[in-house]
């Protein structure tokens, strides 16, 4: 495979910056979730948002607060329970005395960072009212539609479906989140440091800020603008998206909006490696958490990221 002339790192500006981020909160702050950590980040530079599957009690709420701080972005927090209304979210008119008129109190979904805590607590008219807002960057209320504020990020955890007072989000919900993934338990080592030194929270409103909305936008078009996506990667991607939906406990593979969000995560991950061109190890590097949690299986009980990770194996990857 003839491969574009490499753009060195130098091109990329925000680069280090943002690597700077990743590298600064994985020494202090967040040990021990590197991966969950960058995955935030791809999904900042693409406009896409994402998933935390785990367990409570995982430092799931405080990856989403550090990581605003950091960014030195607006953050907002719904905590789901089974009473939450949608305008607890987006926001609503209250009467004025003063003005004689309706005034309109935006909810937490205008802010930059948004954490939607325990998202799968809420009933299900509750979870759609996130869908026009992730997928269209807007809200509207009262009939009146009103941009969010730029860039935009929601970062939603998940227990699992076994816990009590729990509803499974719907294929449509989980379609709009970019990424899925697990934030798993500390190594040993790190756990036992978190014992003995207690809770982390205090430190956040230490952290230093170390990007700013202005370079995120610029890092985001970088993404979008520099890195290109040859002939034989979209190919190899394509085959990939295929080989799901053909898959015999597939009863439906990734969709071509899962394949166009595994196509930007595939250039923010080459970005992030100081690439101006997408190899086939950057689109296997982010497949399981871009396409496992858009497959419907057949029958319950396998798991979708080991499906996803021998159809890796199985389909041919270009080579020179």
């Amino acid at each position: 495979m003839t491969s574009p002339t490499p753009s060195p790192a130098a091109d990329f500006p925000q680069r280090q910056a943002v690597l700077h981020v990743i590298d600064s909160l994985c020494r202090q702050t967040l040990q021990g979730k590197a991966r969950a950590l960058r995955l935030a980040l791809l999904a900042l530079l693409t406009g896409g948002h994402l998933l935390l599957e785990d367990i409570p009690g995982l430092g799931k709420t405080t990856l989403a607060l550090a990581l605003a701080r950091t960014l030195d972005l607006g953050f907002g927090r719904v905590q789901c329970t089974s009473d939450l209304l949608p305008s607890d979210i987006t926001g609503l008119s209250v009467f004025d005395q003063q003005r004689n008129d309706f005034r309109f109190l935006p909810g937490p979904i205008f802010q930059q960072v948004v954490l939607v805590d325990e998202i799968n607590r809420a009933m299900p008219k509750t979870q759609s009212a996130l869908l026009e807002a992730m997928e269209e960057m807007r809200v509207t209320v009262e009939g009146v539609t009103r941009p969010l504020p730029q860039p935009f990020l929601v970062i939603a955890t998940q227990n699992p479906v076994e816990m009590v007072g729990t509803y499974p989000l719907p294929e449509s919900q989980l379609d709009r989140f970019l990424f899925t993934s697990d934030v798993g338990y500390p190594p040993a080592t790190i756990e036992t440091a978190i014992f003995r030194h207690g809770s982390v929270r205090d430190e956040l409103q230490l952290l230093p800020a170390l990007l700013d909305a202005e370079r995120i936008t610029a890092a985001r078009r970088s993404v979008r603008q520099d890195v290109q996506l040859g002939e034989r990667v979209a190919d190899y991607l394509f085959r990939l998206v295929d080989a799901s939906r053909r898959h015999p406990l597939v009863a439906a593979g990734i969709s071509t909006r899962g394949g166009i969000g595994l196509a930007d995560a595939a250039r923010a991950w080459a970005w992030l490696e100081g690439r101006g061109y997408v190899m086939p190890e950057d689109v296997q590097a982010v497949a399981v958490a871009v396409g496992a949690h858009r497959l419907l299986l057949k029958e319950e009980g396998a798991d979708k990221r080991d499906l996803l990770r021998a159809l890796l194996q199985e389909v041919p990857v270009p080579r020179d």
